[in-house]
């Protein structure tokens, strides 16, 4: 079947797949964390380290990948990264001690790592510019379902197999879905492969020089470093432990919560995905009240005098799960302040801020939870309480970014509409 007459749907939707495992390859740790912790014998710091490492290594990738990918085209890079995060997943079910387990995590990560950008990249390939803002959330929305795998099923696994077959049969979802995209996924309409000229190392500097210096690239930058960091630290590491250990709460009901979070992602994508095709020129907007409205809930848990009411965690989950779609609101902004040939080393820019600011995240919440805990005891309600509220120094530092740089994209892109006829919207 030649590449002019496959549907756009049915390569989208094995894209979209692809990137559905490797979300559910990157959470699947979330509701492992206190069976790793048996399992290697580790601290809290160290359980962190599995997640802040493949959020290092994932947002340390973003640029080459997106290089890699205006370079070699989507489908090669996506079908490395699938057969990688497989292998990586396999080793990770028959490691018996922390360092192999830590490298293993790592290469989940390379893996993880050259998806998303791919699957951005075909659905501009493979639609029509009327649907690309509508089709980002839709695509970052459904991806997330990966962690849906990753809590109930995945505790019940864990529960029911056992570790080792646990991960095995993760890594056994991935290798099918390598050959899915060995079949099926084309770069284009015109063909399987579509190669971008070779680049010297001066242009590849002069590209991500030109993307940076765009105000639009800086404000797509910090509106995916702010929106889903905190969504992100609960669903791969903290949420399971804060809600179980901060918040005593049984195990089923955590794992539910948790799920209850991809609710919010399912429900908010398409509608942030219609508004912001309607009102563009109100993104940012959009984004820091969505902010504002997560902080508003998680001060609100955090003083709460004793445990908080399973309705104010539902509130809380499904709050910051809107974070998640807000994040694709960066892409949308970094599309429109960048040419074709630029778009994926752009979206590779600003896809390492939300794993960056998680990392950061993770990392501190697991150091004052060590801070804060008593050696050898069981990680205390209150050690929770002064964990995450590290959380209020990344906030800050977004939302002021954001306000920077939204007056500085809008000069840039109002002269760009007067020069063009078009009437600014706001």
């Amino acid at each position: 079947m030649r590449a002019g007459y496959r549907v756009p749907w049915v390569v989208w939707s094995v894209a979209l797949a692809v990137y559905l495992v490797a979300v559910f390859h990157r959470t699947s740790l979330a509701v492992a964390g206190l069976l790793a912790t048996d399992r290697f014998g580790i601290s809290a710091s160290q359980l962190a380290a599995f997640t802040v490492l493949q959020l290092l290594v994932y947002a340390a990738m973003q640029i080459p990948v997106g290089l890699l990918v205006d370079r070699f085209g989507s489908r090669s890079v996506m079908l490395v990264g699938t057969v990688v995060m497989a292998l990586s997943q396999a080793v990770f079910a028959v490691a018996e001690t922390y360092w192999l387990a830590l490298a293993a995590r790592t290469f989940v990560g390379i893996g993880d790592a050259m998806t998303f950008i791919c699957v951005l990249r075909i659905v501009n390939r493979w639609f029509d510019g009327r649907r690309v803002p509508f089709l980002t959330q839709l695509t970052g929305t459904l991806g997330q379902l990966g962690a849906v795998g990753a809590a109930v099923p995945m505790t019940w696994a864990l529960r029911e197999l056992g570790w080792t077959t646990s991960y095995l049969a993760a890594a056994g979802l991935g290798l099918a879905l390598a050959v899915a995209t060995l079949v099926v996924v084309h770069d284009s309409p015109e063909g399987p492969h579509q190669r971008g000229p070779a680049m010297s190392l001066r242009a590849i500097r002069s590209s991500l020089a030109a993307s940076w210096a765009h105000p639009g690239t800086r404000l797509g930058f910090w509106v995916h470093f702010t929106t889903p960091f905190s969504a992100t630290a609960l669903s791969l590491l903290w949420g399971y432990p804060f809600l179980v250990r901060g918040e005593g709460r049984s195990s089923q009901t955590a794992s539910l919560l948790l799920s209850l979070m991809i609710l919010a992602v399912v429900v908010a994508g398409p509608l942030l995905g219609w508004a912001v095709g309607r009102h563009p020129w109100h993104r940012s907007s959009m984004v820091l009240g969505i902010v504002v409205s997560i902080v508003a809930v998680w001060t609100v848990v955090l003083v709460w005098p004793s445990d908080a009411p399973l309705w104010l965690l539902v509130v809380l989950v499904l709050v910051t799960g809107i974070g998640g779609p807000a994040s694709m609101i960066g892409f949308d902004v970094g599309r429109t302040a960048n040419p074709a040939e630029r778009l994926a080393s752009a979206s590779g820019i600003i896809n390492v801020a939300g794993f960056l600011a998680a990392l950061l995240a993770v990392l501190a919440i697991g150091l004052v939870l060590d801070w804060r805990t008593p050696p050898g005891a069981a990680y205390p309600a209150e050690a929770f309480r002064w964990a995450m509220s590290v959380q209020y120094v990344v906030w800050g530092v977004g939302l002021v970014q954001i306000v920077r740089y939204r007056v500085r994209a809008r000069r840039v892109f109002d002269r760009r509409a007067l020069e063009a006829g078009v009437v600014p919207q706001g």
